[in-house]
């Protein structure tokens, strides 16, 4: 594949500004050798060039390239993020390289959270693959092609556990489990940084958002967090720390509050948590002018005590504000912040850099001028092959009624819905670089795939939704929904007569992508009506439906479950999720995907997540009793819970078989089931493994995934699937704040959901 090649461009100095030849060179890159170089630069740093490096500016129409250069020119800047072209990233370190007085360079950085020009599926749909290699796949693509653009640093991966869909981000992250989120954090920023972000094609990551964001209160966007310690630490935080452990160099600070400290304020969380415990050695980042934002949380009292307040706290590098160079001068001055908090900040900045490599090579990421591309938005940049099969593996079934799926290659097939035909929608929200005009959509999708086999008829049906103050804010930032002339009645008449000449019906329906973002928080989380009444209308038709899926949350199915005879979920799939969604709904690919979160039967029911605390009265489903922790009108639990997803093979697993009854702290023992296709031809399937510990000091999860892997089978094959456990699956943070496993009874689960599952005992010596 074409971005593992190692192309090993060398950059020529010679064709580069004058470099300081006391600051660029051949260093070791070593921490010794790091930290010895930045000791030493700081001494010839005054205080306003230490400040210049802690801040991040933002490209964009309040700080146009023309004006950043001339803060560059004056060492007023550290680093750019929100340009992606090498020659715009090059002219603004030729600058630095050239006229600043130091000669420090520059850092650039972006969001590339699925993908830089090739989209991939967005993280859910990467959670869904329950597939390590997978994720690791997206990560090494993304940062080559991040690379290739120039940038030395990516604001990723999201890691954020949360069990509340109202939340918009959701999208971003990994999903409700905290074991999940950590394996696949851990994973992306292993492939992002490869051996080291210095490397050509590799780039830093910055795991975000630093603390417990995801648990906001009510899903709303920038809200409050209050939670027990002991939560914060067994299920929050975990995912952060296996990024950092992984070597993630950067870390962005969180814009809410915890416990009624600003995250970007909160000293404990980012001086005693971050660098004293965990010894994290790299930069803090503070969110979107999330500076400014400590006057409206009411712990700054204006500008200047918004930035005392921050940098003394912990936070380094400040996006998008002026804050730090109006007012740190001053603070340093009249020792209000002292001059080692400037240099400590200063020396995270410098510190990373190093590690970049661009202390030896400014231009590592660039390469000569005469290599960068005549078109930015070539199709040759792109990795289609890849992207087609990561989208193909994210794409979970949830329904498949008298097998309607997979569909044939022949007779008539009615494509509707407003999502049908959406190059925009299909890449989903933070989507980097991508161009849409490069994705392909279902309808596409399903016509490249079909060829000429298959008649495919097309109508809109419905609008995203009818609702115009909706369709006005998400327009807000681009014309990403478009306004319909047709009345609704005009469109679904057009596609009643389209389903009426067809054999079967695809409706494609959901969110667009800007439903599922930033600053999209939803106080319902339905198909919006404007679709559900297209999709009544399909079913009145009486021909087979399969719905589509394409949203960037959990939603609430109940009604759609009852009108379909099947239904993918599809989340947002990216550039080549049209062709992969095609390659399901036709066979030409068993579906393998594995829901990260739980689906809701209504919003009443949320937070619903598989892995909460019992309560003294639990409800059983089977023996149900009034005065049980449960509803009293709608069926309890979720629609379809975590882990769940079906295949167009059927799988069988054995009962679970423990190698030894007992444990003792420094042994470990085995777990194993055998898992066999049951069914007509092959197919994959994740076998899940979760624990219980029964009885402890606090109540605890009445399970926990603690281990995942996925087996291929053929039809009849079966296979032997062990799990190892040893005592660090059984600690957790106990009401001591002490961090240990605790002896006792421990229940295994091992199935191919967080439902379905076989289970066995064991203690703890």
């Amino acid at each position: 594949m074409k971005w593992l090649c190692s192309v090993g461009v060398a950059v020529g100095l010679a064709l580069q500004p004058a470099l300081a030849d006391d600051l660029i060179g051949n260093h070791p890159m070593t921490p010794q050798a790091r930290d010895a170089f930045v000791s030493d630069l700081l001494k010839k740093m005054t205080t306003d060039e230490k400040i210049g490096q802690l801040r991040l500016i933002s490209v964009g129409p309040d700080n146009p390239k023309e004006a950043i250069r001339d803060m560059i020119k004056e060492g007023q800047v550290g680093a750019i993020f929100n340009t992606v072209t090498r020659p715009d990233i090059r002219a603004m370190q030729d600058q630095a390289m050239s006229l600043s007085r130091l000669k420090i360079p520059l850092f650039f950085a972006f969001d590339v959270l699925h993908g830089q020009r090739t989209i991939f599926p967005i993280s859910l749909g990467l959670a869904s693959t329950f597939n390590l290699d997978t994720v690791r796949t997206v990560g090494r693509v993304s940062a080559y092609e991040a690379a290739d653009d120039g940038l030395n640093m990516t604001w990723a991966p999201m890691v954020d556990v949360s069990r509340d869909p109202r939340w918009g981000r959701v999208s971003e992250g990994f999903g409700e489990d905290t074991y999940l989120t950590s394996v696949m954090g851990r994973a992306m920023v292993e492939a992002m940084q490869g051996k080291s972000p210095a490397e050509r094609y590799s780039v830093m990551t910055s795991v975000k958002h630093y603390a417990a964001y995801g648990a906001v209160e009510g899903g709303k966007e920038y809200n409050t967090v209050d939670m027990s310690p002991q939560r914060l630490f067994n299920d929050y935080l975990p995912p952060y720390k296996a990024g950092l452990d992984a070597g993630s160099g950067g870390v962005m600070v969180a814009l809410n509050s915890i416990n009624g400290t600003p995250a970007t304020s909160n000293s404990w969380l980012l001086k005693d948590v971050l660098r004293k415990e965990w010894g994290f050695k790299g930069i803090t980042i503070s969110d979107h002018g999330a500076i400014k934002e400590l006057i409206n949380h009411g712990v700054a009292s204006d500008p200047r005590d918004a930035v005392r307040v921050a940098l003394n706290a912990g936070v380094d590098m400040s996006m998008s504000d002026e804050y730090y160079s109006k007012y740190l001068p001053e603070l340093v001055k009249s020792g209000e912040v002292s001059m080692e908090t400037l240099d400590d900040a200063t020396r995270h900045v410098l510190n990373v850099k190093y590690d970049m490599g661009l202390f030896n090579d400014p231009y590592n990421h660039l390469g000569p001028k005469e290599s960068d591309p005549k078109n930015t938005n070539d199709e040759s940049r792109l990795h289609r092959e890849e992207a087609r099969a990561v989208a193909r593996e994210s794409l979970v079934l949830l329904k498949n009624r008298l097998e309607t799926l997979p569909l044939k290659k022949s007779g008539t097939i009615a494509v509707v819905g407003p999502l049908a035909d959406s190059q925009r929608d299909i890449m989903g929200s933070w989507s980097a670089a991508g161009v849409k005009e490069q994705s392909v959509t279902v309808l596409q999708g399903m016509k490249n795939v079909a060829g000429d086999k298959a008649s495919i008829l097309y109508a809109k049906g419905a609008s995203i939704t009818d609702d115009k103050g909706m369709i006005d804010f998400l327009n807000l930032y681009e014309k990403a929904v478009p306004e319909e002339k047709r009345t609704p009645q005009q469109m679904i008449d057009e596609a009643v007569a389209t389903a009426k000449q067809a054999d079967v019906v695809v409706a494609v329906v959901g969110e667009s992508q800007g439903m599922a973002h930033e600053a999209s928080s939803r106080t319902s989380i339905g198909i919006p009506e404007s679709q559900r009444r297209l999709i009544a209308a399909m079913k009145d038709t009486g021909k087979p439906l399969v719905l589509v899926l394409m949203n960037g949350r959990p939603l609430s199915l109940v009604r759609e479950n009852q009108q379909a005879d099947a239904m993918l979920e599809t989340w947002f799939a990216g550039t080549e999720g049209g062709n992969a969604i095609a390659d399901v709904l036709f066979g030409d690919y068993n579906p393998s995907g594995k829901l990260p979160m739980s689906f809701p039967r209504s919003v009443g029911q949320i937070p619903v997540y598989y892995n909460h605390l019992n309560t003294g009265r639990p409800y059983n489903a089977d023996r149900p009793n009034k005065y049980t922790s449960r509803y009293f009108d709608e069926a309890n639990g979720a629609l379809f819970p975590f882990g769940f997803g079906l295949s167009y093979t059927t799988f069988s697993v054995s009962d679970v078989s423990l190698s030894a009854p007992t444990m003792t702290h420094d042994g470990k023992l085995t777990a194993s089931v055998t898992v066999n296709n049951t069914g007509k031809r092959e197919g994959a399937m994740a076998v899940q493994m979760y624990l219980q510990d029964v009885t402890a000091t606090m109540s605890r999860p009445v399970k926990e995934l603690k281990a995942f892997k996925k087996v291929t089978l053929k039809p009849g094959e079966s296979q032997t699937v062990s799990f190892p456990i040893d005592v660090n699956a059984l600690k957790f943070w106990n009401a001591q704040m002490k961090y240990d496993a605790e002896p006792g009874k421990f229940r295994v689960y091992i199935g191919q959901d967080s439902a379905r599952v076989k289970q066995a005992e064991f203690e703890l010596k």
